[in-house]
């Protein structure tokens, strides 16, 4: 905790989060250094973002009508969905991740690219919100992909991990494994393309990307490989401004991401569940309310999350995978980012450095078959950007990274910090349980004595990012503190 003049900045990796600092200090506001730690983070944290990734981005403030820009992953215009779909996997190339205690399989090649929507978030954002050309903003992260980022251990674990991933295709694996190995911690990364494509921000904005020569190229390359995404579906692409979910809990309004995600009416359902008893909630009560979240996540659910008036119609009837930045500026505004390239497809695009997402293959956000949404349709993330206000006034910022864990660590920050009254440090710190197909996942420093003896428990040996990456920023007055998750090497920077 500390005093800060411009505000604070956290986020998935030290130079996204240096990046946001450097635009504060430069006079920016909330969404400027957002928008120039997303598009550094594209390039320090390419595994987990970039311009073929998705996201979205909440705004609050002094003055501000609180808003969420949706710019995720949206579903192309795939033949096999026509009829409805039949769920097929035979295009798509399964690879077993371990997470050390637990495994996920993830689905990646052509046929998971979806509709990218990171470069229209950027320049939305920055013409909606931002104070700074983009120019000034995207220029540390040009000049890093050129120049080449030093892998930290946690990108070079991440790599690790997704070795499978990063060699399946000639193209990724020119950028991960030049000598046929994968890089690791201490060497350098670099991607010239992509420095190249940031480049084209300032002076064309989003158009080469959806309408131009690089979205004729990624089609192509895609296209004549056995994916699906088309022109018609990269022309047809536009962030989108929604209202927040606005939930009461304890003496604090929460602000999270409205329907066609999931993550968020999920976490708002919990926070409503847990708001009925005395704070703070018992382990078997978060438990209880997770689970409860988990068994909503029906067929029914998923296909309705895109009809109007679904989340009242939700939450009345029941109550009576990434990477984040989290910033508060000296005067009040807060902006909470979350992006994901899903695990990322392998399919990187010449002369573009794109490494495109592989989110129409990720189970998580395709529990009903694959190849089931239609066309133009957001996908149902568990991304949950997140802003508590109380008394009107931009308390705590915070979102994960994390797949379907992102609403568990969520759900645990702000149980700490609003009921627990933890600082935030201490908040995203603090040991997590995860509950999934009827087991509980726990990190060590968890008593879970309170379980009932028939509970089924997976225990981690040391906190992991499969709990999670929960970037944080609490404001406190006119005292300003942040943290990032040690889990996925997350800083906070005072500025």
């Amino acid at each position: 905790m500390g005093q800060a003049e411009r505000g604070v900045v956290a986020a998935g990796h030290p130079l996204t989060a240096r990046a946001g600092a450097v635009a504060l200090r430069e006079g920016g506001n909330a969404v400027d250094a957002a928008v120039a730690a997303m598009l550094t983070s594209f390039v320090a944290e390419p595994l987990l973002t970039g311009l073929g990734a998705g996201g979205y981005m909440l705004v609050a403030g002094p003055g501000l009508a609180p808003a969420l820009l949706d710019f995720f992953v949206q579903a192309p215009t795939d033949p096999r969905s026509s009829g409805g779909g039949d769920g097929s996997e035979a295009e798509l190339h399964a690879v077993d991740v371990s997470f050390g205690d637990a495994a996920q399989v993830f689905h990646i090649g052509p046929a998971s690219c979806g509709v990218y929507g990171a470069p229209a978030g950027v320049c939305e954002a920055a013409s909606r919100w931002g104070t700074m050309a983009v120019a000034e903003l995207v220029a540390p992260a040009a000049r890093l992909a050129r120049d080449g980022v030093v892998l930290n251990a946690g990108q070079a674990y991440v790599a690790e991990i997704l070795a499978e991933l990063l060699t399946s295709t000639p193209e990724c694996a020119a950028l991960w494994a030049p000598d046929g190995r994968i890089l690791r911690e201490g060497e350098l990364l670099c991607n010239p393309d992509l420095a190249d494509a940031l480049a084209r921000l300032p002076a064309d904005g989003a158009e080469p990307f959806y309408r131009g020569d690089i979205a004729t190229a990624v089609c192509e390359w895609v296209g004549e490989r056995g994916g699906v995404l088309s022109k018609e579906d990269l022309a047809g692409y536009r962030a989108i401004e929604r209202e927040p979910i606005k939930l009461r809990y304890r003496d604090c309004e929460i602000l999270t991401n409205p329907p066609p995600s999931a993550g968020g009416t999920l976490l708002a359902y919990a926070l409503a569940l847990l708001d009925r008893g005395s704070p703070p909630p018992r382990l078997p009560e978060v438990v209880a309310a997770m689970a409860a979240a988990q068994s909503e996540r029906t067929p029914a659910f998923v296909e309705g999350l895109d009809q109007s008036g679904f989340l009242e119609r939700f939450l009345a009837t029941r109550l009576g995978s990434t990477t984040h930045i989290s910033v508060i500026d000296a005067d009040g505004m807060a902006c909470s980012a979350t992006c994901t390239n899903g695990e990322g497809s392998g399919v990187v695009v010449p002369g573009t450095g794109i490494h495109l997402n592989n989110v129409m293959g990720e189970e998580d956000l395709n529990p009903l078959g694959f190849h089931r949404h239609p066309p133009g349709r957001r996908m149902p993330s568990m991304m949950a950007p997140t802003i508590v206000m109380r008394g009107g006034e931009v308390e705590l910022v915070l979102g994960s990274a994390g797949s379907n864990r992102i609403r568990s660590a969520l759900l645990q920050t702000i149980i700490g910090v609003v009921d627990n009254r933890m600082q935030v440090r201490a908040a995203v710190d603090a040991p997590r349980v995860h509950f999934e197909d009827g087991v509980v996942f726990a990190e060590p420093g968890i008593d879970l004595q309170e379980l009932s003896d028939d509970t089924r428990v997976v225990r981690f040996g040391a906190l992991n990012l499969f709990f999670g990456g929960v970037q944080a920023a609490q404001r406190q007055g006119h005292v300003l503190s942040g943290a990032g998750d040690p889990r996925r090497g997350g800083v906070a920077v005072l500025v």
